[in-house]
């Protein structure tokens, strides 16, 4: 198992790849279901803007600049979390492991985010956004942990 030190490092760039890949499933799932590529990731700026965030289907600062960064320091801390518990399973167990390892980061991620956060701090997405696509997020997100174990070269 990584040490914290270790897993802090490791985390902010596989929270980074989750966060990149995340972003882009959020963007195509909020082009096909709201029209806007920028709505999902807007509605995430309601952590500081309020619901009414979620409204706004255009890029800019104020929505768009901020709910990446929440969405990315999300990421990141997950990212942290996937590699003090997983991020090691590519190399010593395989490919199968490590990929239940992401899922299981993800799953995890999804499930705090939904069951155990209060609603001004879920993700906000949630506003703009089927089931089935948020599924398709954290699917992003699980597939950025297991990229970023594959393009580890921090042994």
């Amino acid at each position: 198992m990584k040490t914290w030190k270790q897993a802090l490092s490791d985390g902010a760039i596989s929270g980074s790849i989750a966060s990149l890949l995340s972003t882009a499933v959020l963007a195509v799932r909020g082009t096909r279901e709201t029209g806007s590529p920028f709505a999902p990731t807007n509605a995430i700026s309601h952590w500081l803007w309020g619901d009414h965030a979620a409204s706004h289907d255009e890029a800019n600062k104020r929505h768009t600049l901020v709910g990446y960064a929440i969405h990315h320091g999300a990421s990141t801390l997950w990212g942290v979390l996937y590699e003090k518990w997983f991020g090691d399973l590519v190399q010593k167990k395989g490919a199968v492991p490590a990929a239940l390892g992401a899922a299981a980061a993800a799953g995890l991620a999804c499930f705090v985010d939904y069951q155990m956060t209060p609603r001004r701090l879920r993700p906000g997405y949630e506003m703009r956004l089927s089931r089935s696509s948020i599924f398709w997020v954290y699917a992003g997100v699980g597939a950025g942990f297991l990229l970023s174990s594959f393009l580890d070269t921090r042994k």
